[in-house]
């Protein structure tokens, strides 16, 4: 409205050139405020991720590097909780595995709130850190790895399990908690036959409590594979540089000596500080830029070639 007002000013000037000179300054200041409006409807019309708006499973499992890994495994939980913390999210611990000297062989964590998966999703994969551990006398700098996994919770109507797939056992189980834990057997171990997927739930009093939990993460898991499978495919058509999305794929390094957080996919670093810090906000931007700045890319091309 406001450059159709000034163009009608400049066209009716006729020859006041004072006139003419104030529409054309006022055209110039407006026309790239159309331009950047212009991008960011684009944006807004761009593609959503289905699965953005939904709460997560993040399950974080110590890779090569022995205590090393699982003492990294527990750097990287704490580093998303006081992420999710500024952020207001719900966390609860559905099941972990402690390390021998600290940290954890495995961890999954139910994650609530505002968009989790839309930020989240961008930690999937292998995380790499290269420092030397208080276990190590000589001084020498060990690589390990740990690998994180962000699996979109859902429900039945997402996923369909044919109870005939499922193995299911109870035991007793054991560690902390009371007299309970001991006696009665709440424990739920379940197989996925057909997958191989295994899931041992013993956080709850209650044998159908973690019954339910067990299903819960075996659904998220289920569809977090046929997930990843579509966003693969969707990458690879796409010919994304933004990254392969599978948790096989390596996606930082952590050095300690340098204190330095390098970002594979971005192709930049951090202050490691910022990274324990728990501000990794920052990185989500950048790749949450990176990705629409593609799409945008991929739009433009099949705008061009019709």
């Amino acid at each position: 409205e406001d450059l159709f007002g000034a163009r009608e000013l400049f066209q009716e000037s006729g020859d006041d050139a004072e006139l003419r000179e104030m529409a054309r300054e006022e055209i110039k200041a407006i026309e790239p405020q159309m331009d950047d409006l212009e991008e960011q409807i684009k944006v807004l019309l761009l593609p959503k991720d289905p699965n953005d708006d939904r709460n997560i499973m993040l399950e974080i499992r110590a890779g090569t590097g022995g205590s090393e890994a699982n003492i990294f495994a527990g750097d990287l939980l704490d580093v998303y909780r006081k992420y999710m913390t500024t952020l207001g999210w719900q966390v609860s611990t559905i099941d972990s595995s402690p390390g021998d000297d600290g940290g954890y062989k495995n961890v999954v964590l139910e994650v609530k709130g505002d968009s989790v998966y839309s930020r989240m999703k961008w930690e999937a994969g292998v995380h790499r850190v290269q420092r030397v551990p208080a276990t190590e006398s000589q001084g020498r700098v060990h690589t390990s790895t740990a690998t994180v996994a962000i699996m979109p919770e859902c429900d039945e109507v997402d996923v369909n399990i044919d109870p005939k797939d499922l193995e299911i056992s109870t035991m007793r189980s054991g560690g902390a908690g009371g007299q309970n834990v001991n006696k009665v057997e709440t424990a739920v171990d379940l197989l996925h036959k057909p997958t191989g997927i295994r899931i041992k739930c013993t956080q709850e009093r209650s044998q159908l409590k973690n019954k339910d939990l067990a299903m819960k993460m075996l659904m998220s898991k289920l569809y977090d594979i046929e997930n990843e499978k579509r966003e693969m495919e969707e990458r690879a058509r796409r010919g994304s540089q933004v990254g392969s999305g599978g948790r096989s794929e390596k996606i930082r390094t952590y050095n300690w000596k340098d204190s330095r957080c390098s970002d594979h996919r971005l192709g930049q670093n951090y202050p490691l500080s910022q990274f324990l810090g728990g501000d990794i906000g920052p990185m989500h931007d950048e790749m949450i830029a990176m990705d629409q700045e593609e799409k945008l890319k991929e739009l433009s091309q099949e705008q061009a070639a019709v």
